[in-house]
């Protein structure tokens, strides 16, 4: 899977981003976007393959794999990753909006079209709470898919066609729950700086608004 749009889109986002949503950007592309492209995917890789039960009955590893994994970690882990930098396309289809109605209105209509304030800050919180809300269900996904972010050796498996109760072996469970550890705790990241920089940006418009307002009263 090419990954180039994903780059591009965090690089159009950083521009227009507050100090806190930078370092979100950082971590989404060097600990979990570089992470994804350079080990985790190649772990994934032969899961199918390597996934072994003490059986030869046709077809019961196929099932048993389809059981326990009904979308692999990766798959859903590349998904997560897609949806959670989707929101940020708001931001910057916004800064486009309000620049090309400068050019269409041929005058300076804004300070600056990055500057986030009135509509733009709106979009802004929105996509802050949007990829809130996909790391939260992403999370919430892979603890109910695979019963906790546990990796286990074995699995037993007793759906037909397999005749009887059989056992069935996961390929490197350690180094993937190590690799899934990881994914939650970077998530579980995102989720903090996206709720600071949602607290940080109503609290500082806030401020504003009352000042704005103070100052009027008082003119």
């Amino acid at each position: 899977m090419s990954w180039g749009f994903l780059r591009d889109l965090l690089s159009g986002v950083n521009k227009y981003s507050t100090g806190i949503g930078r370092i979100w950007v950082a971590v989404v592309f060097i600990f979990r976007l570089l992470i994804y492209i350079a080990a985790a995917e190649n772990i994934w890789k032969y899961e199918h393959d390597e996934f072994e039960c003490n059986i030869k009955q046709p077809g019961c590893e196929n099932v048993c794999f389809d059981h326990f994994f009904p979308i692999s970690h990766i798959r859903l882990w590349a998904l997560q990753l897609i949806m959670v930098s989707t929101p940020s396309l708001l931001v910057v289809f916004h800064v486009a909006y309000r620049e090309n109605r400068e050019k269409h209105h041929n005058q300076k209509l804004y300070k600056s079209p990055g500057e986030i304030d009135g509509g733009l800050l709106c979009t802004y919180l929105i996509s802050l709470i949007l990829k809130t809300g996909f790391e939260i269900v992403f999370l919430v996904l892979f603890y109910k898919l695979y019963n906790g972010f546990k990796v286990p050796r074995l699995v037993k498996c007793d759906i037909r066609p397999c005749p009887n109760t059989v056992d069935c072996y996961i390929s490197k469970p350690t180094e993937k729950m190590i690799f899934i550890c990881f994914l939650v705790a970077t998530s579980c990241l995102c989720i903090v700086l996206n709720l600071s920089e949602l607290s940080y940006l109503i609290f500082k418009y806030s401020i504003k608004c009352y000042l704005k307002r103070y100052i009027k009263k008082h003119q």
